[in-house]
């Protein structure tokens, strides 16, 4: 599992919902590549409402507008792991943007499942 507390690095990449690679979306793409190199988690959030470099509002509060919401995934990690990420970024974003920030990380633990099992229902039990 790999330990993240402190200074680290947040890489925002925001492009469409329908943007795709290879037939499937690229968030998807992105979330499967971050996940390969090993770093340390990724989310996609999708957006209700914006606009990037082409200037077309794209909102879900209209039916005829409400495709291609923007969708955000943002990834955190060690500044030198972030940044050897980002060549891969370089071949799959041809359209929207991606930005870098400094951050702290104050908390990072995942689930403990090795100390939990499941019952039949699914349920996790102490």
């Amino acid at each position: 599992m790999t330990r993240l507390t402190g200074r680290a690095l947040r890489l925002t990449v925001l492009v469409g919902e329908n943007d795709i690679w290879h037939h499937k979306p690229l968030y998807s793409e992105i979330v499967r590549r971050a996940h390969a190199a090993g770093l340390a988690g990724a989310s996609v959030f999708r957006g209700i409402e914006g606009f990037g470099a082409s200037s077309l509002i794209h909102t879900s509060r209209l039916l005829s507008l409400s495709e291609d919401l923007p969708v955000a995934i943002v990834i955190v990690d060690a500044d030198e792991r972030v940044r050897a990420f980002l060549p891969q970024l370089d071949e799959l974003v041809t359209e929207g943007l991606v930005t870098l920030d400094d951050c702290e990380v104050i908390r990072y633990t995942g689930r403990d499942d090795t100390a939990r099992t499941s019952d039949t229902k699914g349920e996790k039990s102490p």
